[in-house]
């Protein structure tokens, strides 16, 4: 069966790959090879794969090369972009919370146009009460006069029955008293007519400026409503990622809200109680709207505050690399396992290491194990610490702020290479750097 098949690709073949013979000679006799063409095609498959397999591997050698040579400029690189991006979300911050302040001076300034218009609404309302009460008198004199003029004429009627009944019919008498009596009368109707129309006509111009100024309140809240939803969009971007930070960083957000209230709880000042109008708009929507963007201005503020107390990001700024984290590993020097309570960074020897927070130096010297040591407290019962320095630059008791150099990297104590011993420790116990690193990360 497979010599069969092996004639039938050999025939197939042929055309391509006629037979070939190599003859061998010696000094006796002379033999040859038979290349059929089935053994042809094995032979130049297995001799392209070799050279497709030399020249896959010499291509992977020569990127392997050139990507080692590169990878300290590539790690700069990408420090300087995520310096320069965290430049710039830093003034979007800054800008958005100008912007805030901004569109909060707008709402002050809306809210006392809408008190000035309350107010004139709240005249016109006044004198439109007072139009109406006038054109009642004027309806109640005029009902009163028609009321006495017809009881007039029923007694003019009743004295000339009476002096035709009597004889004493005066024709010139009677015919003055009358003609007086309509004057009289006509006056009082023609005043009571014209003071009927001007308050009508007062009342007209009082509903005109009673519905101008409807219309214009109703303009300001439209407007106010735009107002209040950019400054709480703005608000809730600018809140949120903060405080899932501190989240993340396992820190309670409220706590940490509390604790520098307490810190920056100065109050003084004479007590004036907060009237936004004449109206008494006290727990109105829009006081309601504009007391929780203060509220949440004032906790990105606070939160602002904090992000500087707290140890977030990195205590180097040039080329490194993670090496040992946090946990139990295998002791590098002996061998056993042992707890890690720190993150080591790798890098030159040298490079400048940076406060992650504001706090103050409380030991800066050699311990065991440590070498050159650096333990800075700050806030909120945080503690960090750099080791194996080459040099440091801070004493005890010195303050220092978030991005101040405090001293150098080095290899003392007990280590195997340069690199920066990084902890975080809350309350006394060890908990992993990464946490903060990762959280700010996600923010910054």
């Amino acid at each position: 069966m497979l010599n069969r098949l092996a004639f039938r690709l050999n025939l197939a073949l042929e055309p391509w790959f006629p037979e070939q013979r190599l003859f061998l000679k010696s000094d006796s006799a002379t033999r040859f090879v038979r290349l059929r063409p089935l053994t042809q095609v094995t032979g130049l498959v297995a001799g392209v794969l070799v050279m497709g397999w030399m020249m896959v591997a010499s291509a992977l050698l020569v990127v392997d090369m050139l990507g080692s040579g590169s990878t300290r400029d590539q790690v700069a690189n990408q420090t300087e972009v995520f310096a320069q991006r965290l430049e710039a979300l830093s003034q979007d911050r800054d800008l958005r919370v100008a912007e805030a302040v901004g569109a909060q001076s707008r709402f002050n300034l809306a809210l006392q146009q809408v008190s000035a218009m309350q107010e004139r609404l709240l005249a016109s309302e006044t004198r439109l009460r007072e139009l109406e009460t006038g054109i009642d008198v004027i309806q109640n004199t005029l009902r009163r006069t028609i009321r006495e003029r017809d009881a007039a004429r029923a007694d003019a009627t009743q004295t000339r029955l009476a002096m035709a009944a009597t004889g004493a019919h005066n024709p010139a008498t009677q015919a003055e008293d009358l003609a007086t009596t309509v004057d009289l009368m006509s006056t009082a109707l023609t005043d009571a007519a014209r003071d009927r129309d001007g308050m009508a006509a007062e009342v007209a111009k009082a509903d005109a400026r009673t519905a101008d100024v409807a219309r214009q309140k109703s303009e300001i809240e439209a407007r106010n409503a735009v107002i209040f939803g950019k400054l709480e969009e703005a608000l809730t971007v600018s809140v949120e990622p903060l405080d899932k930070m501190f989240r993340s960083a396992g820190l309670n957000p409220d706590d940490l809200i509390a604790a520098v209230k307490s810190g920056y709880s100065g109050q003084g000042g004479p007590l004036v109680p907060i009237k936004l109008s004449t109206m008494g708009l006290s727990g109105s929507p829009d006081e309601t709207r504009a007391n929780a963007i203060l509220a949440s201005l004032d906790t990105l503020n606070t939160y602002r505050m904090a992000a500087f107390k707290v140890p977030l990001g990195l205590p180097l700024h040039t080329a490194f690399r993670f090496t040992s984290g946090f946990g139990t590993r295998d002791d590098p020097i002996n061998g056993r396992e042992k707890m890690h309570e720190g993150q080591d960074l790798a890098g030159d020897y040298g490079d400048p290491v940076y406060a992650t927070a504001d706090g103050v130096v409380t030991y800066a010297g050699w311990e065991s194990g440590y070498g050159r040591l650096i333990k800075v407290k700050h806030a909120f019962g945080i503690e960090t610490r750099y080791g194996h320095l080459s040099e440091i630059g801070v004493q005890v008791g010195q303050k220092v702020s978030r991005g101040e150099k405090i001293g150098d990297m080095g290899n003392s104590g007990r280590s195997t290479g340069t690199h920066l011993h990084y902890e975080v420790r809350l309350s006394g116990t060890a908990v992993n750097p990464m946490t903060f690193i990762r959280a700010a990360r996600d923010v910054f």
